[in-house]
């Protein structure tokens, strides 16, 4: 059963809406369904509560998913789980790019959204502690800067430097956790919401490139340290602007 959780449904079909609070509401959660993305703004205002989580539908009417993602990625930290009737593998790195924690291609069986549900809440929950990060304008770190509106790097030079999305994201997890091991496991799920296979690299790619980006020695790296058996820890103390 849950802990009372609330969930925000945010799709265009109202039989689906109909479905899926019915369904959740028997487990446990509070629901709230709405039609399109415009109702996400007065969700988030108080004294209305914020949702613990929102179910997104890809294909909505005024604004699609991946907008109304980005959307809240720069006023909240509310998981989302997209919702798409397209299962292409581009429609799911497009969704995960622009910030969400999970994606299910429609149609999909009540009980893996179920699963997913609660594989995206405890993940966001047992994560080590970050830092109130939804206003910081930017990062500072020895003579480095990230700045978070552009994505961009600024390096000791001054010049800037366009990260991809993958490695964006791994370092905004690094700078809200300096000087904290963080475990491999950890990485590839707050990455790419999935568990690791014991063959997969992933993570060691990303952490690899980024150490290129931040002219981090791979054979003695000093930023971006490797802890042996357990995962790599950011070895900078980290200064968020607000």
């Amino acid at each position: 059963m849950a802990r009372n959780d609330f969930i925000l449904i945010v799709d265009d079909d109202p039989e689906i809406r109909d479905l899926l609070q019915l369904f959740l509401v028997r487990h446990g959660y509070r629901v709230k369904a709405v039609p399109d993305g415009s109702f996400l703004e007065s969700a988030l205002e108080p004294p209305n509560l914020p949702p613990d989580l929102i179910i997104l539908d890809l294909m909505l009417p005024g604004g699609d998913g991946l907008s109304w993602c980005q959307w809240l990625r720069k006023r909240s930290r509310i998981p989302v789980l997209m919702l798409t009737a397209r299962g292409a593998e581009t429609d799911r790195i497009a969704g995960l790019e622009t910030g969400a924690d999970d994606y299910l291609a429609k149609p999909f069986h009540p009980e893996e959204l179920l699963a997913r549900i609660r594989s995206v809440l405890r993940r966001t929950r047992s994560f080590p502690d970050r830092l109130d990060s939804e206003s910081i304008r930017e990062f500072r770190f020895g003579d480095w800067r990230l700045l978070t509106g552009s994505r961009e790097l600024i390096d000791p030079q001054n010049v800037r430097i366009a990260l991809s999305g993958a490695e964006y994201r791994l370092l905004r997890i690094f700078l809200e956790r300096p000087q904290t091991v963080i475990q491999r496991e950890v990485l590839t799920e707050m990455l790419w919401s999935r568990s690791p296979q014991p063959t997969d690299r992933s993570v060691d790619i990303q952490v690899s490139r980024l150490r290129h980006r931040l002219h981090d020695d791979g054979r003695e790296p000093s930023l971006i340290r490797t802890v042996r058996g357990e995962g790599y820890l950011f070895a900078l103390a980290a200064q968020p602007a607000r």
